[in-house]
């Protein structure tokens, strides 16, 4: 089982993708994720430090992050318990590489998964 987990800085909501002005960063992360759980053999977590803030103190890779880096650090990605990038969220190029699964943004005609001569989605 494969494990990515995203520790993300306070916002108004779960998944920070609300109110007027979407970041289309979280929009894309918030796709990917989502993609992600649906797959098995995939455990995907998101944590809000406004929502989840035990979780932060709990988890020891994280907290010694905070402690070493201060807030800057958050957004933070783990995959299998271990830091693979922090202080901003990774690209779909990233993901892919963590966990094998390939991403394309969606009307790419690369072929890539959920492409459109893809026979995986």
């Amino acid at each position: 089982m494969t494990e990515l987990a995203l520790f993300e800085p306070a916002m108004c909501c779960s998944t920070g993708v609300c109110g007027p002005a979407v970041n289309e960063a979280l929009l894309q992360i918030t796709s990917v994720m989502n993609a992600l759980d649906t797959l098995e053999g995939f455990q995907v977590k998101r944590y809000n430090l406004s929502s989840s803030p035990q979780v932060f103190l709990e988890n020891e890779q994280i907290s010694k992050l905070l402690k070493e880096k201060g807030a800057e650090a958050l957004p933070a990605t783990l995959l299998n318990g271990e830091v693979v990038k922090f202080g901003e969220y990774p690209s779909m190029e990233e993901i892919t590489a963590f966990t094998g699964v390939r991403f394309v943004p969606m009307g790419s005609n690369d072929g890539g998964c959920c492409g459109p001569n893809s026979e995986c989605c």
